[in-house]
């Protein structure tokens, strides 16, 4: 963990690389501390049918949904969350200059308990990490 879930709304994708957004995410949650490489994961699910604000369709969105393992102290979640956004929000910056968007992103913890996990990507990284 942590995974994050990109939503967009499909009227972004001519003015914004949604992969490159994907690798941003991925690599400013490698730089925080609390995050282990091996457990990121980032991936993003175009919405084609959306309604937002006044119902003009040049209005777009995204949202970031972080789910993690529970156990992390708020403080730490905060910091993190503030990293993440940060970087959702620069990222946006050159497409917000010319189209009408809304950003929000939302992070909540998982029970360990009822969320099992298998894999072997640690395995067959460089670092082992």
């Amino acid at each position: 963990m942590p995974h994050f879930h990109i939503e967009y709304s499909a009227n972004l994708e001519p003015n914004v690389d949604i992969g490159a957004l994907c690798e941003a995410i991925r690599a400013a949650a490698a730089e925080i501390e609390t995050f282990p490489t091996a457990g990121i994961r980032v991936r993003a699910t175009c919405c084609d049918h959306v309604a937002i604000a006044d119902g003009a369709a040049k209005h777009g969105f995204i949202d970031l949904s972080v789910r993690l393992r529970e156990g992390r102290p708020q403080d730490i979640k905060e910091e993190a969350m503030t990293r993440i956004f940060a970087t959702l929000k620069n990222f946006m910056a050159p497409a917000m200059q010319s189209q009408s968007i809304a950003l929000s992103a939302e992070m909540r913890d998982i029970n360990a308990a009822l969320s099992p996990k298998f894999g072997n990507i640690r395995d067959h990284m460089e670092d082992n990490l």
